[in-house]
């Protein structure tokens, strides 16, 4: 752990020292016109479309990351958690396993945590996507489908997405027509395999293509994936890691007047398993296994137009159905207990599902003055969510999975105002209003009624070119969930509802800096420093009555809210980019502490570096490089699995211990001659076979992985 600790520091004061020694000995440049230049962006360089007025990540007064196409074909991932591992404070919680994923932003969401709805809020193309059931991931879909993924962390997200995103916000962005498209191409066809040698899983994927008309284009994209259980660095198989699912994904985008863009989108998501784990954040042989179906769907329509001739009207607008489906067939229950259909719901033949329709509408006006721009964002979303639960073999209702509906309205409104390209202050506020209400197979008649406030401000001052300061204060509330309210356990003795919930209520305080320079080492390269320090206050926070752990008792209520949980900890992203060597350096330090009784919080994953160093042989169009990722242990004692200290009622698949990793990744991507149009990757991951755990995962990670991928565009 020492080791660790020092390499950390050591690697972060020489990141530190480049940036901002080359920033501060030049003069003041234009870094956009240098990432122009070279055609490429560092990762602090990514525009951010999801934090409001478009702008780079590093002059956005909020942590953010953004991962692009090309990243995402580099990292070569079987699952959308894989997209995420490097970046700062976020990590998966639950099990690699294709159905066992979570997320977790600085500390909040863990796995078998009802409350996570709304905590972390998880768009599609903007369609919140949200699934909760006990012992399963709360997301399914393929990281084919995505050309990029932004993670808003923290609570001033709440504005723009929903109150009580005290986490912050995942955005993820589909394939569209146009990133295919090149020239005067009418239309193209691109083919992908990739081999996974852990598990032996493959992938088969197509996307075609084609102008209909100079206005109208359409997309289709079909995506297939199999695989087998896979092993960890000491040999052991993982059981019920394997999957065999498909996907695919239908768009159209139509010019509708001079400026208006009409988008159609449908997007499908299949997994047919039989003989699986009913437990998929965890190996638990005791829930035995079942066959189990999961299908999700996302249906859009959307409508923008910039109106470029008017200063009062951008205008976006979104409606959309989505479904999450898990059919459960042949559960073989827990014989040693004697639990089967007949004791417990949860080994029956059942359909489980959330429903939503959502609307989405939004507009921006613009105020421009003498070296001074304003732009004023606001709108109304709607959502009217349904959680189902259907027991085919029974007509009574299941209480782990209570069956309601969740009506929210929310009326936003955020003003970025620009002063001389130096200083800007982003002012905003969000009022909702929600109605969860119990559906009859509960045996509950009152509705849940509750409003929520969500104000920020948050603030970025160039005080030089290469120097800048943010800070943010937001405060925001998180209504409680369906199952937080209505649950009432998962057997036959089982506990109260917990109708006297109070919502959740967050303080969220950030302050850092932003160092970026140019034509450091050589002509037209640039580095870049964000550091951000955060200190997040929550009150009533949720969590399941510590008086159940001795077992289910009527009378008790099952959730109940905590006095107060703090989080606070500081991260640094840094780049560096130039036309022959690239790196970058992310380190997350989070402590999570219930103040009641000042214990650690198990949620907080311990301190994390991760460093990325590469290289690129223009002239052969190659790309190579190395990914390594330093943990530390945990913070708390007790879960630290090198100490003899143990955790009161604590998990022994929360214990963990330091860990590194190392990846290494080779890419070829001819850009002319009769190669043009391929591409082929080539990557080890877990280069040395260590065998570790993440500290929010309950099984152990994949041993080493020779990965390789090899496509083919056409275009005519």
């Amino acid at each position: 752990m020492g080791l660790v600790k020092s390499r950390q520091k050591v690697l972060l004061a020489c990141v530190a020292f480049v940036a901002a020694g080359g920033a501060l000995a030049q003069d003041a440049v234009d870094n956009s016109n240098a990432s122009q230049k070279k055609g490429r962006v560092t990762q602090l360089e990514r525009i951010v479309v999801g934090a409001g007025v478009e702008k780079v990540a590093i002059d956005t007064p909020q942590s953010v990351s953004v991962i692009d196409q090309q990243e995402i074909d580099t990292i070569q991932p079987e699952t959308v958690g894989d997209i995420i591992r490097n970046i700062p404070g976020v990590n998966t919680s639950g099990s690699d396993r294709m159905f066992g994923q979570s997320f977790n932003i600085r500390g909040i969401g863990a796995p078998e945590s009802a409350g996570e709805e709304g905590r972390i809020i998880v768009n599609v193309d903007g369609v919140s996507k949200f699934y909760e059931q006990y012992r399963l991931g709360s997301f399914f879909s393929d990281p084919e489908l995505y050309k990029q993924v932004e993670v808003l962390r923290g609570p001033a997200s709440s504005t723009l997405y929903g109150s009580g995103a005290l986490g912050g916000v995942i955005n993820f962005a589909t394939k569209d027509a146009s990133d295919f498209l090149e020239g005067d191409e009418q239309g193209a066809l691109k083919l992908k395999s990739t081999y996974s040698s852990n598990g032996n899983a493959i992938l088969e994927n197509f996307v075609l293509v084609q102008k209909i008309s100079p206005d109208v284009d359409v997309l289709f994209s079909g995506n297939y994936r199999k695989a087998n259980n896979y092993h960890t660095g000491d040999g052991t198989v993982v059981r019920s890691s394997f999957y065999n699912t498909w996907s695919g994904l239908a768009k159209v985008t139509a010019n509708v007047g001079d400026e208006g863009k009409l988008g159609v989108s449908y997007q499908h998501w299949d997994s047919d398993a039989n003989d699986q784990d009913y437990a998929q954040t965890g190996t638990s042989e005791s829930f035995g296994t079942v066959d189990r179906h999961i299908i999700d769907d996302t249906f859009i329509v959307s409508y923008e137009n910039p109106f470029t001739d008017s200063d009062l009207l951008d205008l976006k607008v979104s409606a959309s159905y989505s479904n999450t489906l898990n059919k459960q067939r042949d559960a073989s229950g827990n014989p040693t207990a004697r639990l089967t259909c007949a004791t417990s719901t949860l080994f029956c033949d059942s359909d489980y599902g959330y429903k939503a329709f959502q609307l989405n509408i939004q507009n921006t006006s613009e105020t421009h003055g003498d070296g001074w721009d304003n732009y004023l964002t606001y709108g109304w979303q709607f959502a009217h969510q349904t959680r189902t639960a259907d027991i085919l073999t029974s007509t009574s209702g299941v209480n782990f999975h209570p069956e309601g509906t969740d009506l929210r309205n929310g009326i936003f409104v955020q003003n970025e105002f620009v002063w001389n390209d130096v200083f800007t202050v982003i002012p905003g506020a969000r009022f909702d209003w929600r109605t969860l209400s119990p559906a009859s197979s509960t045996g509950l008649k009152s509705d849940f009624n509750d409003t929520a406030f969500s104000p920020k401000i948050a603030a970025h001052y160039k005080i030089t070119d290469n120097f800048a300061l943010f800070g943010s204060f937001a405060h925001t509330e998180r209504f409680p969930t369906i199952d937080e309210v209505f649950s009432t356990g998962a057997s036959r003795s089982t506990f109260d509802p917990s109708l006297g919930l109070k919502k959740e209520k967050s303080d969220n305080w950030e302050l850092g800096f932003a160092l970026s320079g140019n034509d450091l080492l050589q002509t037209n390269d640039s580095a870049q420093l964000k550091t951000t320090f955060f200190h997040n206050n929550v009150k009533n926070l949720i969590a399941l009555n510590p008086a159940l752990k001795s077992g289910y008792n009527r009378g008790v209520q099952g959730y109940v809210n905590l006095d107060r949980a703090r989080f606070y900890g500081i991260e640094v992203e840094a780049a560096y980019d130039s036309d022959y060597v690239f790196a970058s350096a992310a380190y997350t330090h989070i402590i999570g502490k219930n103040l009641s009784d000042n214990s650690f919080l198990p949620s907080v994953a311990p301190d994390e570096l991760a460093l990325t160093l590469g290289g690129r042989v223009p002239d052969y169009d190659l790309e190579f490089g190395i990914k390594s990722r330093f943990i530390a242990g945990p913070q708390d004692a007790c879960r630290n699995a090198t100490t003899t200290v143990s955790c009161t009622g604590g998990s022994s698949s929360r214990f963990s211990r330091p860990f590194n990793t190392q990846d290494i990744f080779l890419t070829w991507t001819p850009s002319q001659g009769q190669m043009k149009g391929w591409q082929a990757q080539f990557g080890i991951d877990n280069v040395f076979n260590q065998n570790y755990k993440e500290f929010l995962n309950n099984d152990y990670s994949k041993g080493r992985t020779f990965k390789v991928s090899l496509s083919k565009k056409f275009g005519w």
